[in-house]
């Protein structure tokens, strides 16, 4: 009989999907500054193709756990907290004062009261707008619903769309939704909806459709945005037909490779639509999780804790091109991730996006639905009807 491979003492065993190149070199220093801060501790890096990552994680965690695992916040690691697979690390948080500079992250990141892991990255989502075509339509950066809705029909009435969109891919619906949801009825019931405890034919819900329609029904989106890619839609913008889109910051490179000018882009926070309600922002965060069945919990404990450093994650975000969740470390120097960066920073709490919230069936019928509304709105009974039965189906 083979006898299992003894576990080095001080060997630290780390599982991840980091490998593209600006992840991989993140890492790579990320690890190699953690074992010269630790002389004490060597890390054992296990690094997988993405779809390998996600088709054997639930695997590995059940059966040879590494000490440390890369993952997702919110409802993507609920799963894995419920299965008892995540190991709690609330006095990780505790010890460092997590709750304060990881501020932001602690609501996706807490379970049952509980703290499940440490997130070190994130983008921000948001409208990108044409500064110069609002400076000659004479348009205020809208910060509620009547005034985006005045700027939309101001635009409208001088021969732009107000916004590019592709839905062609779907998922560009599921910002929309989103920030509509987390703009209408806040952040806690959109977790809930999203996690299917809620009915999609709920008056809530209903609600959210009606307020999106008046963005709909007026024809302030780009015409045949179903036959568009997302990338297709970015010419509009750059051409001056559409003047706002709303997306995550990774659009920022692809319109100005497109031809436009950094002063001539804009960002703004999508806008209040209930008063007075908190501000939450869709940011896919990414994590790192200690598996219940690591070897090596001590150690891994001190990695969190060095992930969780300002310095850490200015260093791993300068690699990234992303955020810092920590909002001690230092403001990058492009203008849209230091929006970016502040409105994150101060966020009441972040959703990750509808497809990682919601589970794969549902998020994929939740999207065709949310583009068959955008081209069809008089059918949205018969859309929420529909996705009710897929919701009731997969919760029973």
């Amino acid at each position: 009989m083979l006898l299992a491979a003894p576990v080095l003492a001080g060997e630290l065993v780390i599982n991840t999907d980091t490998t593209d190149p600006a992840p991989k070199k993140a890492f790579e220093d990320l690890i190699s500054d953690f074992e010269a801060a630790n002389p004490g501790i060597k890390v054992k890096w296990n690094n997988f193709d993405h779809e390998g990552y996600k088709s054997s994680i639930r695997n590995f965690l059940t059966a040879d756990a590494p000490d440390l695992a890369n993952w997702y916040a919110g409802n993507r690691m609920a799963p894995f907290v419920k299965a008892g697979l995540f190991e709690d690390v609330s006095d990780v948080w505790k010890e460092n004062g997590l709750d304060d500079t990881l501020k932001s992250a602690a609501a996706s990141m807490t379970i049952d009261g509980k703290k499940w892991g440490v997130p070190y990255t994130y983008y921000q989502w948001g409208i990108y707008y044409r500064k110069d075509i609002f400076e000659k339509q004479g348009i205020a950066v809208p910060k509620t619903w009547d005034e985006l809705k005045a700027a939309c029909a101001k635009l409208k009435a001088a021969g732009i769309a107000p916004f590019a969109i592709g839905t062609k891919p779907l998922w560009p619906t599921g910002g929309w939704f989103d920030y509509m949801d987390l703009r209408v009825n806040g952040y806690e019931f959109h977790m809930d909806l999203t996690a299917g405890k809620v009915p999609y034919t709920d008056p809530k819900v209903k609600a959210v459709f009606a307020k999106w329609a008046e963005l709909v029904k007026p024809g302030y989106y780009v015409k045949n945005h179903a036959a568009l890619e997302w990338q297709d839609a970015v010419p509009l913008f750059v051409q001056g037909k559409a003047a706002m889109y709303l997306m995550g910051n990774f659009a920022v490179d692809v319109m100005k490779n497109g031809g436009l000018k950094p002063e001539q882009i804009g960002f703004m926070q999508f806008p209040e639509i209930t008063p007075g309600l908190p501000m939450a922002e869709d940011a896919p965060t990414d994590t790192i999780h200690i598996p219940s069945g690591a070897k090596n919990k001590e150690d891994a404990k001190k990695f969190l804790a060095f992930l969780a450093k300002p310095e850490t994650q200015t260093k791993m975000n300068a690699t990234l091109g992303q955020l810092p969740v920590n909002n001690k470390s230092e403001k990058p120097n492009d203008p849209f991730l230091e929006q970016g960066f502040t409105m994150l920073s101060n966020a009441y709490a972040l959703a990750q996006f509808y497809d990682r919230d919601a589970s794969a069936e549902m998020a994929k019928a939740g999207m065709e639905g949310f583009q068959q509304f955008m081209v069809k709105p008089d059918n949205v009974d018969k859309i929420l009807d529909k996705l009710e039965k897929t919701r009731a189906r997969l919760n029973k």
